[in-house]
């Protein structure tokens, strides 16, 4: 939890809305439906269809340029796409013939840089967020979100006192108080140090689980993704790669590029037989695939080591680098062209230059045919 400037933020009524009541927003359900958008002639977004569920927390996950901001700006209203359909609660907002403006959509938006003004109290950015409220009204809705983000001792101060988490809280505030019934955030934790970025996310988290609010997050940050998201959407040039829980894209990676976006991989190439796929680490599972080439993916943390001669293929340590909780071992196997990574305990036994018994975790094996 925060301490001093970075306060405690549970305090103030357990939900709240522009009233400032203790009443939860009511979620609304999303659809995208065929989409495509083009940036004069190259598309960013290719023919996607994706459903986010009313309540539902939703990391939109990808590399930068493959068209997740594009997305989530279409679903605000900021840019209209060139084909296809969306939907909020069953009800057409964007489409051939139709065009819902973003100020009646009931979608608050949260920008990467914050957008706070400076020439405006903390209190007048909040305020900011409310159109339909009276002055008064409209004050003690804003310093309500504020109180419970834990800053209303701050409201009469300016954006440049506060620090990069506080002001990612006034942000999360103002993008609330109107009771939204759909929430977009667009890379919310990038500009926070690490320190700061792991207490960040689990309170903003918390306030909008409270709210209760559907939430779209960018990001392309895996482990944020895997932390926050109640379902991941994977995408590339894009494209929907893969759309599930964390679980099942770690798992059950669609396809190479997947796996590769939630972990380190030792890539080898292997021969599947009708026995399984052949390769310089012995056999693994085919999982049904037909016969041919196959691309082997093994996490270093899948690696397992044995005394030389006794278990697995023979190895050499190459080197060996503590980090931390774990230890980094590089490991050459004949028959391979690349040296294997492993990680193991801290403390571990095995040395530089020691020969050991190389075998695979099949839980942290993961086969692809191979393009």
């Amino acid at each position: 939890m925060f301490k001093s400037n970075e306060s405690n933020w549970n305090g103030g009524p357990k939900t709240w809305g522009a009233r400032g009541s203790a009443s939860a927003t009511i979620a609304a359900g999303l659809v995208f439906e065929n989409i495509s958008h083009d940036y004069e002639g190259v598309p960013s977004v290719r023919n996607l269809s994706l459903s986010i569920a009313p309540g539902e927390i939703l990391c939109l996950l990808g590399h930068s340029g493959c068209g997740k901001t594009t997305l989530m700006r279409i679903a605000a209203g900021i840019e209209r796409q060139s084909a296809g359909r969306v939907l909020i609660n069953g009800k057409e907002i964007a489409g051939p013939q139709t065009f819902v403006p973003p100020e009646r959509r009931g979608i608050g938006l949260m920008f990467q840089d914050y957008a706070l003004f400076p020439h405006m109290t903390i209190l007048d950015n909040v305020v900011f967020g409310i159109k339909k409220l009276g002055k008064e009204a409209a004050s003690a809705a804003a310093l309500t979100a504020l109180r419970r983000v834990g800053l209303a001792d701050y409201a009469d101060d300016y954006p440049h006192a506060l620090s990069g988490g506080e002001q990612q809280r006034v942000a999360l505030a103002r993008a609330l108080v109107p009771r939204p019934g759909i929430l977009l955030m667009d890379e919310p934790f990038s500009g926070l140090d690490k320190r700061l970025r792991d207490s960040v996310r689990d309170e903003t988290l918390a306030v909008i689980r409270e709210t209760r609010a559907t939430c779209i997050i960018v990001t392309h940050d895996p482990e944020e993704a895997m932390r926050m998201g109640d379902q991941i959407a994977l995408m590339r040039r894009g494209e929907l790669v893969q759309h599930g829980t964390a679980a099942e894209l770690y798992n059950n990676p669609a396809d190479l590029f997947a796996a590769r976006f939630f972990s380190e991989l030792n890539q080898i190439e292997g021969n599947v037989t009708s026995s399984g796929v052949e390769t310089p680490l012995g056999i693994v599972a085919s999982s049904g695939m037909n016969q041919g080439s196959a691309d082997v993916c093994i996490r270093p943390q899948g690696i397992l080591l044995g005394r030389a001669g006794l278990c697995g293929v023979r190895g050499r340590i190459q080197s060996k680098r503590f980090v931390g909780e774990v230890d980094l071992l590089t490991i050459i196997v004949e028959g391979l062209d690349q040296p294997l990574q492993a990680r193991v305990r801290a403390g571990c036994e095995w040395e530089q230059g020691m020969d050991v018994g190389v075998t695979t975790d099949p839980k942290d094996v993961l086969v692809f045919p191979r393009s």
